[in-house]
């Protein structure tokens, strides 16, 4: 029986990765959080792990009453609880992280103990216990100001403590890679929206805010001008993202990085106006890239990976 693990589970990623997982046919599943509750799935072939601490507001365990999933609650940067959950483990998808950049900014200390620190515990724990796979989720935001679109060879512009704390984290799976044989795969996700993104406080995706808004009666909050352009990629996608660069073989690309982008971009103000037309401007904030927009093309013609949905038509279906 093959056994994943998930961290961060609980997550607006981490949650629809497991549901895409369970959709594949796999039998059980552990998914790791922050408090130890334990669950198994007895009805399919593999078992995974999911493991999250619940800390965002909105972040909980989507399938605790499913009887396939084992879910375990706890802290990713304690090596002795992590050691013990990775037993046994093929496959680790590590997304638990502080993914938000402007908490990242206001507290840099927490963001690097959680990307840096929660990343080479999980893996020394992956190396210890034999893991097939380690697949790390990382972020768009380590191309800066790069030209766009954004080629994986171009060198890392990291323009705050979130996107430096998760580009350590890639040099890390590059080097668990190189030094222990430690098969690692690094997906730089762009503008991720979907199905369970946070809707709620000051940091939540900018899609999810504008619903919001829009079903409060509420105008919609522009940051500037709105001209600022993102490459938006789909939640679903992203799943299958992953779940193909734990099974496809890498073609000498170990430790490598992948884009997970759309290949096109939008202007906030595009996105606006596709959802309302009930719209205010509100202050710029420091730290923030004018413009996203990823080269697809290794992801391609490595994983076999494109993606399927749009983001304008999602708004409008």
């Amino acid at each position: 029986m093959t056994k994943s693990l998930v961290t961060g589970a609980a997550g607006f990623i981490g949650s629809n990765l497991v549901e895409y997982l369970l959709d594949q046919g796999h039998k059980t599943y552990r998914c790791l959080h922050s408090h130890y509750q334990h669950k198994q799935f007895l009805d399919q072939g593999h078992e995974i792990v999911c493991v999250d601490n619940e800390s965002a507001n909105n972040d909980k365990f989507y399938w605790s009453n499913d009887s396939r999933v084992c879910n375990v609650s706890g802290d990713i940067t304690d090596y002795q609880f992590m050691k013990n959950v990775f037993t046994g483990v093929d496959y680790v998808f590590h997304l638990a992280a502080e993914s938000r950049l402007q908490p990242a900014i206001e507290n840099p200390i927490n963001a690097v103990n959680k990307n840096c620190v929660g990343t080479t515990v999980a893996l020394q724990c992956a190396r210890e216990a034999g893991v097939k796979r380690f697949i790390y989720s990382s972020t768009s935001s380590g191309y800066g100001n790069n030209p766009y679109p954004n080629v994986e060879t171009q060198p890392d512009d990291c323009l705050n403590p979130y996107s430096a704390s998760k580009v350590a984290g890639e040099k890390f799976c590059k080097m668990y890679s190189n030094l222990y044989g430690l098969e690692t795969v690094v997906l730089r996700y762009f503008n991720v929206f979907g199905q369970r993104s946070p809707s709620r406080g000051q940091y939540a995706p900018v899609i999810s805010i504008f619903q919001r808004q829009k079903e409060a009666g509420e105008p919609l909050t522009i940051v500037g001008d709105g001209s600022q352009r993102r490459d938006f990629v789909h939640v679903k996608d992203v799943a299958r993202a992953n779940y193909l660069a734990s099974i496809m073989p890498l073609k000498g690309k170990v430790g490598e990085v992948f884009n997970v982008g759309s290949g096109k971009r939008y202007s906030i103000k595009d996105i606006a106006d596709a959802i309302s037309d009930n719209q205010v401007s509100i202050p710029t904030r420091s730290g923030e890239m004018d413009t996203t927009f990823a080269d697809i093309t290794k992801v391609g013609e490595v994983l076999g990976w494109k993606p399927e949905i749009d983001v304008i038509d999602w708004i409008k279906k």
